[in-house]
């Protein structure tokens, strides 16, 4: 089995790299304005609450991942692209008029809609970049991908900081209907071979449950993607005890910046070689020692000890991109094209909502636990999932594999 580290052809893909080019712009744009948009309600309201409802309007919508997905799969993908962000970049605009507090419903009506456009376009984006590029390169593809949106974060928000002290929330948005129609005019650009989609001969609800049926099936990915939901889990529940390990640590708040930027290194990194690991390994080895990483270096995580807290934040960037990444880039192998859409934002939605449970679980028990227990025991939680995972036995996975890869015909 080869090893070779095919990022680079993997850019010069034509459609492989104007698509990671679109993500790079919209996503420059996306992480800024997740920034803006809590300090800008801040600032309007004073209130913590009503900020922390903007990051609840853009997760919402992942609930309904599984309806949201059939869109995917009732268009052609690249048309659906370029509306979905052509409507995007409108959408944003009408942010400029917000400047009081009574004007705040607009602001979550738009982060709801975007919420939900990112679903679609997650699931369109998925399925048309499947169907284009070569198989051997979807892990690389995927890695990359990975590595574009860590350093988007690296970014972004000190550009949206920066551009919200001089000229507010509107400026923000601005800058992200922009990035939206730079990502508009790269689809346009791209020149792929689409059939028509067949129109459904069932019912919304009937074609929403043909993908959960689908990934339910798979004995390969259901393993698969219930361990990335539970990783993403316990992720979520550690994140929120980051500013008890900073105090811990003996830093001001602001630490967690340092470690922010250790971890998002970590993951640079195995975003440019997750195509020769999937390769080597396979994805679900390749799940399978990223969450036994991620373990312990979340249990680590209760040491109080600089040089160990730096180790733990490189080593979650590595471990948790590496399940995130073995999950799509399986979901884009094992799924037949007519299907990828609903399949890939089902996954989706299980895989990323339990990180917003997390989030909520670990700021309400780090008051009546303390982060250290929590740590450990999530340490123990997340080692118990990756032994789980790698002790599946492949053999059934592997006829099944055997068995997709002839029934997927991308459209």
């Amino acid at each position: 089995m080869t090893t070779r580290w095919t990022a680079v052809p993997a850019l010069r893909d034509r459609t492989a790299g104007r698509c990671l080019t679109a993500v790079v712009v919209s996503g420059f744009g996306t992480s800024a304005l997740w920034l803006a948009s809590g300090v800008w309600v801040k600032d309007l309201t004073g209130s913590d609450g009503l900020a922390a409802l903007c990051m609840l309007a853009m997760w919402l919508p992942t609930l309904a991942g599984p309806v949201l997905g059939t869109l995917a799969d009732r268009h052609r993908r690249r048309p659906l692209l370029v509306t979905l962000s052509l409507c995007m970049a409108a959408l944003l605009l009408t942010l400029c008029t917000v400047d009081a507090p009574s004007e705040l419903w607009l602001l979550y009506a738009v982060l709801f809609v975007y919420g939900a456009a990112g679903t679609v376009h997650d699931a369109a984006e998925s399925a048309l970049v499947a169907g284009a590029v070569d198989r051997s390169l979807l892990g690389d593809f995927n890695g990359l991908r990975m590595t574009a949106n860590e350093g988007m974060k690296l970014l972004a928000p000190l550009a949206g900081a920066g551009l919200y002290t001089a000229y507010g929330g509107p400026g923000v948005a601005v800058l992200d209907a922009a990035s939206f129609l730079a990502a508009a005019l790269v689809y346009v650009s791209l020149r792929v071979r689409e059939e028509r989609p067949e129109p459904a001969r069932d019912g919304g609800r009937s074609a929403t449950a043909e993908g959960v049926r689908h990934l339910w099936g798979d004995p390969a990915l259901r393993p698969l993607v219930l361990a990335g939901g539970v990783t993403m889990l316990c992720a979520g529940v550690s994140g929120a005890l980051t500013y008890a390990v900073v105090e811990d640590l003996g830093h001001s708040p602001a630490y967690a910046g340092v470690l922010y930027a250790v971890q998002g290194a970590g993951s640079v990194t195995v975003g440019l070689l997750s195509g020769p690991g999937l390769r080597r390994l396979g994805a679900r080895r390749f799940a399978g020692y990223g969450i036994g990483l991620l373990a312990v270096a979340v249990a680590l995580r209760a040491v109080p000890y600089d040089p160990v807290a730096w180790a733990c934040a490189a080593a979650i960037g590595v471990g948790l991109p590496a399940a995130l990444i073995a999950v799509l880039t399986e979901v884009q192998r094992r799924t037949p094209g007519p299907l990828l859409g609903r399949v890939t934002a089902t996954a989706n939605a299980l895989v990323f909502t339990p990180n917003v449970i997390g989030l909520a679980a670990g700021a309400g028990l780090v008051e009546l636990l303390g982060h250290r227990t929590q740590l450990t025991g999530l340490g123990a939680a997340l080692g118990v999932t990756a032994a789980v995972l790698l002790g599946q036995r492949p053999a059934s996975a592997d006829r099944t594999e055997a068995r997709s890869a002839s029934d997927a015909s991308p459209a």
